[in-house]
């Protein structure tokens, strides 16, 4: 199947200098062929229109927990740990096998409304996970998170180890499997040190929380007189290609680990402005020469999994607390969400950016619409003031997912029926429990 995106303003996301092309994006089944002139041998089987049309690469959300879907608006305005402890914890006690598909898939249908193709995810009953992942089309990262076990066993990891050999790789290669450690604060030093084996066994990455509130420091601190960064590193797991999500609070000697080991950090700044935990030092860290990329975190804790607001938060949120307005400027927030989350997740060379021979992962966004006029600086304009409802066609792996605003591999009426039976049965649930 030859596609033809025609007559679009193309923003690459291809070099660390923005990069415009007026023109069109050739599409052999699962590749880009070409950008800007069409090809006079290219014969399209199908055209799609992108006059009006700001076309970009997919959006990479490189952290987020999809299930947990199912538990928005059930525990907001509350301290991170008490949200943790106390309200989410019990929640997943309810959640079943059948409730994790359907919890992902609804988060899927979100992702791939807002222009999400890409998203790493950790969490349980992952199979179902890959299930929604496989059927819908769109791209991901999976982790099986873990938590220290009861008895001293490794199951979890044995369980990280089964997905990993059942669903790499799968789905033309859109599913990857990781590891998924949760934090420092749950995972013991011989946990951490079994991962790490396990990890280098299966050729893998790494994907955990880090540095993600006070409370965190100053457990970690207390247990193993470390930082939770130190502590990591200790235990091997920067070793590793290590996608490290929140690094709200570091020292310097904290981001020297990070940029000596080459770690991911992933910055999610609504969810941390939601549950109170501060803010990452994006700008300090870009300065480094650290990879940042962005992400929402789980719906629980944002409550969306809009990239638009993510990316323009990142701008925003760092010129403000610098005092600077040039601290992370509309291209820098846009790569995080692009080419930067694709070098996160290990998936730089097939997506994140519109070149030849790069995997066919599209967005168009329309922006015929009051809030985009007078036309000026097209980066400017998708951060500043582009809303996820402006997404209108969305393409993973060469294949249209959503084609003028109507999903084409999600029943969306069939969803939102089941989610919400889901979501009274887990509010009776608990109640009750």
């Amino acid at each position: 199947m030859n596609t033809l995106i025609k007559n679009g303003l193309v923003l690459t996301m291809a070099g660390m200098e923005p990069e415009t092309v007026v023109g069109d994006i050739g599409i052999t089944d699962t590749v880009i062929e070409f950008v800007g002139e069409k090809h006079p041998a290219f014969h399209a089987d199908r055209i799609i229109h992108a006059e009006g049309k700001i076309v970009l690469p997919g959006l990479v959300n490189a952290h987020t927990h999809s299930a947990m879907s199912l538990f928005r608006h059930t525990a907001d305005d509350l301290p991170f740990w008490e949200w943790l402890h106390d309200r989410i914890f019990p929640l997943e006690e309810a959640l079943t096998p059948e409730y994790a598909y359907w919890g992902s898939l609804l988060s899927i249908a979100e992702m791939i409304r807002s222009g999400t193709t890409t998203f790493a995810d950790m969490y349980f009953f992952m199979d179902k996970t890959a299930d929604a992942v496989l059927s819908s089309g769109i791209r991901a990262n999976l982790s099986r998170g873990l938590l220290t076990e009861e008895g001293g066993t490794f199951a979890k990891i044995e369980e990280g180890a089964e997905l990993h050999n059942k669903w790499h790789g799968k789905g033309e290669g859109r599913i990857r499997v990781d590891l998924g450690p949760h934090a420092p604060y749950t995972c013991s030093p011989e946990y951490l040190e079994q991962i790490v084996k396990t990890a280098k066994e299966l050729n893998t990455g790494i994907h955990i929380h880090l540095s993600e509130s006070r409370k965190e420091l100053e457990t970690i601190k207390e247990q193993y007189g470390l930082s939770p960064v130190e502590y990591l590193d200790k235990a091997g797991i920067f070793d590793l290609n290590t996608l490290a999500a929140h690094c709200v609070y570091l020292s310097d000697s904290d981001m020297e680990i990070l940029k000596r080991k080459g770690v991911n950090v992933l910055n999610n700044p609504g969810s941390n402005l939601k549950l109170g935990n501060g803010f990452a030092p994006v700008q300090r860290l870009l300065k480094e020469g650290i990879n940042v990329c962005l992400g929402t975190d789980g719906p629980a804790s944002n409550n969306n999994l809009n990239m638009f607001e993510e990316i323009s938060l990142a701008a925003l949120i760092n010129k403000g607390i610098t005092e600077d307005p040039t601290a992370v400027s509309a291209y820098e927030a846009l790569r995080m969400a692009t080419i930067n989350g694709a070098k996160a997740l290990g998936r730089e060379n097939e997506t994140g950016s519109i070149e030849p021979g790069k995997k066919a992962d599209i967005i168009l966004v329309d922006t015929e619409k009051p809030h985009f006029y007078p036309k000026g600086d097209p980066f400017a304009s998708l951060v500043y003031s582009a809303q996820a409802s402006d997404v209108c066609t969305v393409i993973c792996n060469g294949r249209v997912l959503m084609d003028e605003n109507r999903l084409l591999t999600v029943d969306e009426k069939e969803l939102l029926v089941k989610v919400s039976e889901i979501g009274k049965k887990l509010k009776r649930e608990t109640v009750s429990s």
